[in-house]
């Protein structure tokens, strides 16, 4: 199994169309990131998307699964880049091969080693958009792609949007 590791909010703010979006409505853009590495998920290969949850009192850190991607907010006091480390360093003693995607130092420095490797933030979305635009070009001309926040069920997304909160 190969595991992808994806700092949320670190990705996020490393893209414009991502933080055009959060400064509007932060719950959309956290639901097109999830959207947007969706595809990436496969039978051979894991995708975790962590956001952080530490200032938020009612955070648990309970792992949520949102069109095949394992959603996690930390659970208070818990920093996202704390529990990234950690899912690293399980991943590393079992020896599965792991991409971490983040751009902190420190966060970039305590994971690399073994099977765990690192992306930047920057460098993921650029891929993540040339692999999108790929995925596109397949479609016939005219057809139209809807986003997952549109065939998620509005019941779903609200519940996506109490998880983020910790309600």
């Amino acid at each position: 199994m190969r595991r992808l590791i994806v700092d949320g909010y670190n990705v996020i703010g490393a893209e414009e169309k991502y933080r055009r979006l959060a400064s509007a409505d932060v719950d959309a853009a956290r639901a097109r990131l999830v959207e947007d590495v969706a595809p990436l998920v496969s039978e051979d290969r894991h995708v975790i998307v962590v956001f952080d949850g530490a200032g938020n009192p009612s955070s648990d850190g309970t792992p949520h699964h949102v069109a095949g991607v394992t959603v996690i907010f930390s659970r208070a006091g818990q920093s996202a880049d704390t529990l990234i480390e950690a899912l690293a360093r399980r991943f590393k003693e079992r020896a599965e091969e792991t991409l971490v995607v983040t751009s902190d130092a420190q966060t970039q420095w305590a994971v690399m080693g073994g099977p765990v490797t690192r992306m930047s933030s920057a460098e993921f979305v650029n891929e993540l958009l040339e692999e999108a635009e790929c995925r596109r070009g397949g479609f016939e001309s005219g057809a139209r792609r809807s986003r997952l926040e549109e065939r998620i069920d509005p019941g779903v997304r609200a519940v996506l949007s109490r998880w983020a909160r910790g309600l």
